[in-house]
């Protein structure tokens, strides 16, 4: 799928629960922290979202970044083949996203494979779902963690699970680009 397709495809979704919930502009602000015109922006595709405004999103909507993507894709099959897996990313912060194992119907987990850029560091205030489960298993390079004030740091074949209820930090440390298997489970 086309990036600018999935933009336009997450842009009308983002709008459709704002107005499934009957939520002004103002009132989405207001449980989210983003402003009115960037969620405005946002819904009209104007923009394309960076990880951590999906973030917050996510979270008021309670569902994971991956649960939000799936649902502008096509119907996700049983085999999903490398070409045919969703790619994000968020040039801003040297963020890329690609959705290995999307969620589905009557499975609980997801597999998502990160790549953060040398100095990227993105942030993230609140979990997408609290208490959902995670476990991060570096491939290459080098991944600061901060979990919940906890830093981490994690090369290659290291893994690092957990429950998530507070905030995290991903950083790429060194020269190369890190990239990391990351299991996502639902409740």
């Amino acid at each position: 799928m086309e990036h600018d397709e999935v933009d336009d495809r997450l842009a009308a979704r983002l709008a459709e629960l704002r107005a499934e919930r009957r939520w002004s502009l103002g009132d989405l602000a207001d449980r989210s922290g983003i402003s009115r015109s960037t969620l405005s922006r946002a819904e009209r595709a104007e923009i394309s979202p960076t990880a951590s405004l999906l973030n917050r999103l996510c979270a008021v909507y309670e569902r994971t970044m991956s649960q939000l993507l799936s649902e502008v894709e096509a119907e996700p099959a049983q085999l999903v083949r490398a070409p045919e897996q969703a790619v994000w990313t968020d040039a801003a912060s040297g963020f890329v996203r690609r959705s290995v194992s999307p969620p589905h119907a009557g499975l609980r987990g997801e597999l998502v494979e990160g790549r953060l850029e040398p100095g990227a560091d993105v942030a993230y205030d609140r979990p997408p779902v609290p208490g959902i489960e995670q476990h991060i298993w570096v491939l290459d390079g080098g991944l600061e963690l901060t979990v919940q004030g906890e830093t981490h740091t994690l090369g290659a074949g290291d893994c690092l699970r957990f429950r998530l209820w507070g905030p995290t930090r991903f950083r790429c440390v060194g020269d190369q680009a890190v990239r990391y298997a990351l299991v996502v489970i639902a409740r």
